[in-house]
């Protein structure tokens, strides 16, 4: 396994494992905390949107801030915001029988952290590698939270069912308690001091003016607008409903879903091995096997056929996140990286709600294997149609010592004491 480049590395890598095993058994408990406590599907699609509704609504001054103050502050700041939700959330839920209404308000307080949470943390994993390492410096680091994210969704099915809802809330908080801790020694040292800005708003505006014009980089996060919306649409509303009417039950849905975090694992694994080039080409054919599931589930195939299928595009999930991963650090200015990726983070967010929303009518007016199939090709049409942009077949690989794009100098390597994290769930 490459070697990690820094103690920044080091400490943010162990922070992201440690918030990502609580976090995904968090998501588990907080829908048995809600029927546990009398409440019905749709009580536990309002928590889940609560919590989904801020991170599109607070994403942007997340990004204008992290570029604006410390990244390492933004991030310690959001963790404990989150740490304070959900302990409160774990409390109510082993105190007695929380309100609804108590779960809407410390789920968007939650998700309000998260916004704020993941423009910088990409910031400063983009900010802080040396150029010529990002791509194997990134595949490491999303290997090791990918693998987190198997084990504490595992470890959180498990937890709620012995020792129930409340406790996992309550671990979770602690986590975000002890991720926090470590994010507060990152060194900063190398990171140039901030020029005095015009306000939020004007760095907004300014990193708006970043973001259109690169073609590259708004298609692709357009084209994710779309993808990840029937992506998530096939995956949370689509697939349970196939898996009960096809496969007889939770069971082969489960097994197809580790199958895809089994991708996920290998896939960063081999792009710390494979150093592409041409890094978005290979990213963007990456995103055409993300079809594959959609198409199984519309034919429907047999289940060992619909793992396989998943366990590949998990595979390509990895393949694309770390050729736009290192992409963004290549061709984006440091100083506004968040920034950049704050409008990505919304890009790739602002549709999920809408699709899901939208697939019970969609399967009750088309059927549902239309539904699956239109999905399908939006995937492969909207790809097919992002290659045609130049850049981001031309846009290759640099030495250190090149400068980036706009004659910015090479990134300072992490050598000085650097690097960082970013999102991992997030594909575009």
């Amino acid at each position: 396994m490459p070697r990690p480049p820094s103690r920044n590395y080091a400490l943010l890598s162990t922070a992201a494992v440690i918030s990502q095993l609580g976090s995904q058994g968090a998501l588990i408990a907080s829908a048995f905390a809600v029927l546990s406590a009398g409440g019905t599907a749709g009580g536990v699609g309002l928590v889940a949107t609560a919590r989904t509704l801020p991170m599109v609504l607070f994403v942007l001054v997340g990004g204008a801030l992290a570029d604006r103050i410390p990244r390492h502050r933004v991030m310690v700041a959001a963790n404990a915001l989150s740490c304070v939700s959900q302990g409160a959330f774990g409390a109510l839920v082993l105190l007695g029988h929380p309100q609804l209404w108590h779960m809407v308000v410390l789920s968007a307080l939650g998700g309000t952290g998260q916004a704020l949470f993941g423009p910088a943390s990409e910031g400063m994993l983009m900010s802080s590698v040396e150029t010529e390492r990002a791509g194997r410096a990134f595949a490491v680091f999303r290997m090791a939270v990918n693998g987190a994210s198997i084990g504490g969704a595992a470890l959180g099915g498990a937890l709620v069912a012995w020792l129930g809802p409340g406790w996992v809330l309550a671990a979770d908080s602690a986590a975000f308690l002890v991720a926090g801790a470590l994010r507060s020694f990152l060194d900063l040292s190398h990171v140039p001091p901030r020029a005095p800005g015009g306000g939020v708003f004007a760095d907004l505006r300014d990193g708006w003016r970043e973001f259109v014009s690169r073609p590259w980089l708004w298609s692709v996060v357009a084209q994710f607008s779309v993808v990840n919306a029937v992506a998530v649409a096939g995956e949370a509303v689509y697939g349970p409903l196939v898996a009960r009417d096809h496969y007889g039950g939770a069971g082969p849905w489960g097994a197809a879903n580790a199958a895809f975090g089994a991708g996920t694992v290998l896939g960063a694994l081999a792009m710390a091995k494979w150093q592409p080039r041409r890094m978005l080409l290979a990213g963007t054919l990456g995103i055409f096997p993300f079809a594959l599931p959609l198409t199984a589930l519309a034919v429907p195939v047999p289940a060992a056929v619909l793992a396989a299928a998943m366990f590949v595009a998990g595979a390509s999930v990895e393949v694309f996140g770390v050729g736009w991963m290192t992409a963004l650090q290549q061709e984006i200015p440091e100083e506004k990286l968040s920034r950049v990726s704050s409008y990505d983070w919304l890009g790739s967010m602002a549709l999920v709600p809408v699709a899901t929303a939208l697939a019970g009518p969609t399967q009750g007016a088309f059927g549902r294997g239309a539904a699956l199939w239109g999905a399908a090709g939006c995937v492969v049409l909207l790809t097919a149609a992002v290659l045609c942009v130049p850049d981001v077949r031309r846009i290759a690989r640099r030495g250190a010592d090149a400068p980036a794009r706009g004659g910015l100098p090479a990134v300072p390597g992490p050598a000085a004491s650097a690097d960082a994290e970013g999102p991992v769930g997030r594909a575009g």
